[in-house]
């Protein structure tokens, strides 16, 4: 089980699965940000009744939401985003030759308000409300590659079984942050942007080996205790917004 050990002094598996996912969230932000700054409209808060569908993708995978303007600085806005992330051979343990394949899947439905406090604030608006995970998983399977030494003992890779580490974040998360641009566009469209964090539960975490592998199970514990304060999921998201 030495090689568990080692792996729980690594970089934590969550952070391992979002590191692209930032990667191209700010490659995009390059992208738009000119056409963004060519829109040159009002930087005021939401119209009352003003209705928009907005198409987002960012950290927090792809979604939509449906927005409505309560008043002149507060708006809703009712969505569901999900992500689904796959890597093979992303995680290497020294001394286990071994293969393994990293997986995510997050989906969640939330509700969030917006709040302009002031109207030549250029479009900043603070951002609150909820969501509730129904899918927050991440996964680690491994196996050996080759044949595995035990002391004298050798024994072949089909017999020496595998180990799957898994955590669960699944429930209720609250939501802070902030947004930049205009929360509805003055005409047909617009672009804006959302920074902030949900706070997930306690995740659920244990380690399930078979066969040479079983004796790595105890590890359950311990894992859990090092994830056991891993419970943002940032938000870095960008929102193509349709008037309605």
């Amino acid at each position: 089980m030495f090689f568990v050990k080692a792996f729980l002094c690594r970089l934590p598996l969550i952070e391992i699965l979002m590191k692209k996912v930032f990667l191209v969230f700010l490659a995009l932000v390059v992208l738009f940000i000119k056409d963004v700054r060519a829109q040159e409209i009002p930087m005021y808060g939401p119209d009352l009744n003003q209705k928009s569908l907005r198409i987002n993708m960012g950290s927090q995978g792809v979604g939509a939401e449906f927005g409505y303007g309560i008043n002149a600085k507060t708006a809703l806005r009712l969505g569901a985003n999900f992500i689904p992330l796959s890597a093979n051979n992303a995680v290497n343990v020294s001394g286990f030759n071994s293969t393994s394949r990293v997986s995510a899947s997050f989906s969640n439905v939330h509700l969030l308000a917006d709040f302009t406090p002031f109207a030549n604030a250029h479009g900043f608006r603070l951002v609150g409300g909820a969501a509730y995970f129904m899918n927050a998983n991440g996964n680690l399977q491994m196996q050996p590659k080759s044949d595995y030494s035990y002391g004298d003992i050798v024994v072949p890779a089909a017999d020496a079984g595998n180990l799957n580490m898994r955590v669960n974040w699944k429930g209720v998360a609250p939501y802070l942050g902030f947004g930049l641009l205009k929360a509805f566009p003055n005409h047909a469209f617009n672009i804006n942007f959302d920074l902030g964090s949900y706070y997930l539960r306690r995740p659920d975490a244990n380690i399930v080996g078979t066969g040479l592998l079983a004796g790595n199970s105890s590890q359950s514990a311990q894992l859990q205790r090092n994830l056991k304060d891993y419970r943002f999921l940032p938000v870095l998201q960008l929102n193509f917004n349709f008037k309605l």
